[in-house]
């Protein structure tokens, strides 16, 4: 599987509407409004990257209210435990 994170700016009127309507494609899994420089950040867990550009390009990009958007591709996914032992490599 791939993730991909999209960051979404959004039409500031149609916040919530918009994140619903990313929210209801397939292969969208989640979907967040934040503060920041985007609006909207969307993750994708999709087959192939072929996938990706058809979410992306072809669904998001489509939905009223979405003005710009940028993709991010995963190449690893790290839990909790692993980032915490990854830093505290030579404490003692």
């Amino acid at each position: 599987m791939i993730t991909a994170i999209v960051l979404i700016g959004a039409d500031i009127h149609q916040i919530p509407e918009t994140a619903q309507a990313v929210a209801d494609i397939p292969g969208v899994t989640e979907v967040y409004s934040c503060a920041g420089d985007v609006d909207l950040i969307a993750k994708v867990r999709v087959r192939d990257h072929e996938e990706v550009a058809t979410v992306v390009t072809g669904a998001i990009n489509r939905i009223p209210g979405v003005l710009s958007s940028a993709t991010h591709i995963a190449f690893r996914s790290y839990a909790s435990s692993e980032v915490d032992g990854g830093f505290s490599i030579g404490e003692a």
